[in-house]
C-alpha cells in the first residue's frame, strides 16, 4: 500500500472534489409468489458509483459479429501459444469500437485473464489514449475476484499513464482491499482519497462503515461516520439507512443492485 502513496507524491496529483451522486430511495411493491424466501422487496437503492450513466465514446450496446467471434476464439484458446495466435490474428483486425467491446464482454463474463490480455493489447494500439473508465472497470473485476495484486498493479499503471483517480476509482480499490480483509490498506486508500481532494460519496462511506463494523473496528467506523457530516447532505438520514440490514442481490448483466430488508 505504501507504493500507492509514493506513486501519488511522485506524480504530484492534487485532485479536486467532485460532485457526489445521491442515493435515491423508492418504495417498491411486495414481491408476489415464491422467491427470496417470502421476503418482500421494500426499497430499491439506485444511484451510486456503478449505476450512474457511463459515458464512453468507444462502446455501443450491441456486439458486432467480429467482436463475438473474437470473444469465442479467445475462450477456445487452450494454450498460451494458441492464445497469442488468436490475439495477433483476431484482435489485430478489429476496429477500435469492436476491440473495446470485446474487452467489455470478457469483463461481463468474468474472464479475468483474457480481459487482462485484451486490455494490454488495447493499450498498445496507436489510437489508445489513457482512459480512467477502462482502468476502473478492470480494478473492479479483479477486486471482486479477490485478485488484489493485479488490482494494485492496475492502480499504479493508471498513475504512470498520467490519469488522476476519481471517486469511483478510489472506491473500487477500497472495495478490493475489503474483499481480502485488508482493512488497513482500505483505510489508507480512503485517507489518500481525501488528501488529494477527491470527495468520497455515499457508496464509499457505506462499504467502509459496514465492513469496519462487521470487523469489530468500531473506532474506525465512528471516524468514517463523522466524515458523513462533511460529505453527505443529510448525514443522519444517510446513517440511519446504512445501519439497516440488507441483503444485496446483484444482476451483473444490467449492473443493478437490489437491496431487501430482512
Amino acid at each position: 500500500m505504501g507504493s500507492l502513496t509514493i506513486g501519488f507524491l511522485q506524480m504530484g496529483f492534487v485532485g479536486e472534489a467532485r460532485e457526489r451522486p445521491k442515493l435515491v430511495l423508492r418504495k417498491q411493491r411486495p414481491l408476489l409468489g415464491r422467491g427470496f424466501g417470502g421476503v418482500c422487496l421494500k426499497w430499491r437503492i439506485s444511484g451510486g458509483l456503478r449505476s450512474r450513466p457511463r459515458k464512453s465514446l468507444w462502446r455501443s450496446n450491441v456486439l458486432s459479429t467480429e467482436a463475438i467471434q473474437a470473444v469465442q476464439s479467445l475462450k477456445l484458446a487452450k494454450s498460451a501459444e494458441k492464445l497469442e495466435e488468436v490475439v495477433s490474428s483476431r484482435l489485430g483486425r478489429l476496429l477500435k469500437e469492436d476491440l473495446v467491446n470485446t474487452l467489455k464482454e470478457l469483463q461481463r463474463q468474468n474472464e479475468c485473464e483474457l480481459a487482462l490480455k485484451v486490455f494490454e493489447f488495447v493499450r498498445k494500439e496507436l489510437w489508445y489514449q489513457p482512459d480512467l473508465l477502462l482502468f476502473s472497470d478492470m480494478i473492479f473485476m479483479f477486486g471482486k475476484n479477490k485478485m488484489i495484486g493485479t488490482a494494485e498493479e492496475l492502480f499504479g499503471q493508471l498513475l504512470k499513464e498520467g490519469l488522476e483517480p476519481d471517486t469511483r476509482t478510489y472506491t473500487e480499490m477500497i472495495g478490493a482491499f475489503l474483499q481480502v480483509d485488508k482493512l488497513k490498506d482500505a483505510m489508507e486508500t480512503y485517507e489518500l482519497m481525501k488528501r488529494f481532494g477527491c470527495a468520497p460519496d455515499e457508496l464509499t462511506l457505506t462499504i467502509l462503515i459496514r465492513n469496519l463494523e462487521n470487523a469489530g473496528e468500531e473506532d474506525l467506523a465512528t471516524n468514517v461516520k463523522q466524515d458523513c457530516e462533511k460529505y453527505v447532505d443529510e448525514p443522519e438520514e444517510f446513517l440511519e439507512q446504512v445501519g439497516k440490514k440488507y441483503v444485496r442481490i446483484s444482476v451483473p448483466l444490467l449492473h443493478i443492485s437490489i437491496f431487501l430488508i430482512l
